[in-house]
């Protein structure tokens, strides 16, 4: 996966874009926010205004002076609850909407991503970057502008009164502030990196976990559980240092901060101290003074305290920026139009294929044509290219020279949508969705009635044994198909093609997990679909594909032979070797 790295700014700049459709959302939490603030804001200026009217003369000091600060104060406290309230409703909820929106994006942008990018990527860190980090980014995006807007808020003011009181030890307290925001930045960077650090071991443990569960029928197999176990524990305890380092730094942070919290708080005694003895101040004005810096070092100790957290959202939107940045490599070209009603036509023409990861050159030069309605069969050694022959025609992966052509036209010419929608693939390796039977066989073809789902499991074989589960089509049949058998998952999704119809069918392997009357049933499925339909096999079992039309054998080397089975077997060639090794092992 791809382990870009972004500066702050950067980062900052990408994510301001999640803001724009709540902009008038932001900008009342912000307005809350300001509010928030007047109360700890105007505290001081009343408590300094009570205390010098009562040093200066007892008598000036009226009920009726401090009964109205005491109203003007139960005020901004109601208006600081009502504020408090939309910041901690709405202000989360468009948090939310942004992860949500973040999280939209990212699983479109994945959909979008060539077979190479989920080949070299582990799953369980795509799970990680679209879900335990974007957690991150809801208090993110809902405290960072808050939390930096009150703090600037408060300094700006707390300066301006305090400067207005006593210039020269206004300018003694806060000469501290430059000192400890350098040593936070510093000390920042380093959370940065270890977050970084940590998310991506999280992200290794998920991928190692969501491996050996899966792999769990293997595990029991072979009985190492233990060694499961060691290779767990061997990551959790790496996960383990990590965090340590992660406490280490935290630890430094707190302790800078104390101290800074005890050198501000030194010059206002020491400062003030000898300033109330030359009288430039009022003792009315040192508590003000001592509240402000408290406020002022509340503020400064919850944005430190926000450090981590902004750090935390930080490196979730560096991950999912990494998501977002991955290459598109199969995209609709300029100009692409829908593919409406093919015939089935389909050439090579000089294609080279290398796998773009590896580079590891399956083809070259090869040259093929496929007829309408043909029903064409590929057979030949493992690592010859059977199934990347298949996987180029619905552009799983594009040529890396020359072109395939549907109908007389560069399949690059017509839409990636429209292209597979007239493709029906029947994978070797076969998928099912955790859900029921018939979701799994309705995916062919989202919206198709009940009736024409039943229809194309008769057709594929299917519809026997479904009836026979305890649900029949509406029975669970675990994640990944886990409670069905591996013939009755292949015809599951031979019923998915059935359903879908399409004019040019690819069955890789399609028939490899059937029992003999099974793959009988199915072979007689998949001629009466075939007629008048371009189909493309790929088989091992030789017997399945006797009576295409054409048979192809193909090797690393490129085309090898090719006629229908008499013509082959009278060569004496390949084919004839390859169906008399099989014939030995009936």
């Amino acid at each position: 996966m791809e382990t870009k790295s972004y500066t702050t700014k950067e980062l900052g700049k990408r994510f301001s874009y999640y803001f724009k459709p709540y902009r008038g959302t932001l900008a009342l939490d912000l307005f809350c926010a300001g509010l928030t603030c007047i109360c700890e804001i105007v505290l001081p200026l009343l408590i300094r205004q009570i205390t010098n009217t009562a040093l200066i003369d007892v008598g000036l000091l009226s009920a009726r002076m401090i009964l109205g600060f005491a109203f003007l104060y139960f005020v901004l406290r109601v208006i600081d609850a009502v504020a408090v309230y939309y910041m901690a409703n709405i202000g989360h909820v468009m948090g939310a909407k942004i992860e949500t929106d973040m999280r939209r994006d990212a699983y479109a942008h994945l959909q979008k991503l060539s077979n190479t990018y989920f080949n070299n990527t582990k799953v369980g860190q795509i799970m990680g970057r679209i879900t335990n980090d974007l957690f991150d980014v809801t208090e993110f995006a809902h405290h960072c502008p808050e939390e930096f807007f009150i703090a600037a808020l408060k300094i700006a003011i707390s300066f301006a009164i305090l400067a207005n009181i006593n210039f020269l030890l206004t300018a003694l307290v806060f000469l501290f502030v430059p000192l400890m925001t350098a040593v936070c930045l510093k000390i920042n960077r380093r959370m940065k990196r270890i977050f970084a650090e940590q998310r991506q071991q999280i992200g290794e443990l998920n991928a190692q976990i969501e491996d050996s569960l899966l792999g769990q029928k293997v595990v029991k197999a072979f009985a190492n559980e233990e060694l499961e176990n060691a290779k767990f524990g061997e990551g959790n305890s790496k996960f383990l240092d990590i965090k340590k380092v992660t406490y280490r730094i935290m630890g430094c942070f707190n302790v800078s901060t104390r101290i800074f919290d005890g050198l501000m708080y030194l010059a206002v005694m020491i400062g003030g101290g000898f300033f109330l003895i030359d009288g430039r101040i009022l003792p009315g004005d040192m508590v003000a003074y001592v509240l402000y810096v408290t406020t002022l070092l509340a503020t400064i100790r919850r944005i430190i305290e926000f450090a981590e957290q902004f750090q935390r959202g930080m490196t979730g939107i560096e991950r999912f920026l990494q998501i977002m940045d991955a290459k598109i490599e199969i995209f609709d070209e300029p100009g692409a139009v829908a593919l409406e009603h093919p015939k089935g036509n389909i050439t090579f023409r000089g294609v080279s294929f290398e796998y773009p990861d590896d580079h590891n050159q399956v083809f070259h030069n090869l040259n093929l044509e496929i007829r309408a309605g043909e029903k064409v069969a590929i057979v030949g050694p493992s690592g010859g290219g059977k199934t990347t022959l298949c996987n180029l025609i619905p552009r799983f992966y594009d040529v890396t020279e020359g072109d395939i052509l549907l109908d007389g036209k560069d399949i690059k010419s017509f839409t990636l949508r429209s292209l597979r929608r007239n493709i029906g693939v029947v994978q070797q390796d076969v998928y099912l969705f955790s859900g029921t039977v018939y979701e799994n066989i309705v995916y062919g073809r989202p919206g198709a009635s009940r009736a024409d789902v039943i229809e194309a499991a008769k057709r594929a074989g299917a519809d026997e044994f479904i009836k026979t589960l305890k649900d029949g089509y509406d029975t669970y049949i675990g994640e990944r198909g886990v409670k069905l058998s591996g013939g009755q998952k292949q015809r599951i999704s031979i019923a998915r093609v059935f359903l879908k119809n399409p004019p040019i069918i690819i069955l890789d392997e399609a028939t490899s997990a059937l029992d003999n009357e099974s793959e009988y049933e199915v072979a007689r499925s998949l001629d009466e679909l075939a007629k008048g339909r371009t189909t493309l096999t790929v088989a091992h079992r030789l017997s399945s594909i006797r009576n295409s039309d054409r048979i192809m054998v193909l090797t690393q080397d490129g085309i090898a032979e090719e006629g229908n089975h008499d013509a082959l077997m009278a060569r004496r060639g390949i084919y004839y070797h390859f169906y008399e090794m099989a014939d030995t092992w009936k």
